[in-house]
């Protein structure tokens, strides 16, 4: 009998813990994709100044339409979360960075090859979103955000493309 109680206070604590990994999980790929979305979005303002190409620079102004947008709609479901995105997980802040791709894209500047490295970074960097958007979609039960990802997965898919098809094009 003792055996019996035993086993179902270990069998109760790893089901409470497996759920509460469960939800920091969904959290923590919440904040990432919030994190990632104000990177690319202060990466896109930055290169307007170094893009030559207009048809670049009118990509990349919808690029800054949607994700200004994309961020506001995002808003009420971070808050919901309880995510701040002004002061993210150090280790989230940390590996969604836009350093090192503002570093390669300054070398492409000193070099006069700007508007291809940006355009392939920036693809690159759509993907990764892209990316991370589909996986928050599988593992969510929120019809909210369910709604809120299949929007702006549908809404992204043509730019990333448009960003790829300028890479390819001007390699």
């Amino acid at each position: 009998m003792i055996g019996a109680i035993i086993l179902a206070v270990v069998v109760v604590f790893t089901l409470l813990a497996t759920i509460i990994s469960g939800l920091s999980g969904g959290t923590s790929s919440t904040e990432r994709l919030a994190v990632r979305l104000t990177s690319t979005e202060n990466t896109a303002n930055s290169a307007t100044a170094n893009l030559k190409s207009s048809k670049l620079r009118a990509l990349n102004s919808d690029l800054k339409l949607y994700l200004t947008n994309t961020i506001r709609d995002f808003g009420p479901i971070l808050t919901t979360n309880k995510i701040d995105v002004k002061s993210p997980n150090e280790k989230i802040a940390s590996a969604e960075s836009n350093t090192k791709m503002l570093a390669v894209l300054e070398d492409a500047r000193l070099n006069a090859i700007y508007d291809r490295a940006y355009a392939r970074e920036m693809a690159y960097q759509l993907g990764t979103v892209l990316t991370l958007m589909r996986q928050l979609k599988a593992d969510t039960n929120s019809n909210s955000m369910s709604d809120f990802l299949d929007n702006s997965i549908k809404n992204l898919v043509p730019t990333q493309k448009q960003f790829a098809d300028y890479n390819a094009a001007n390699s």
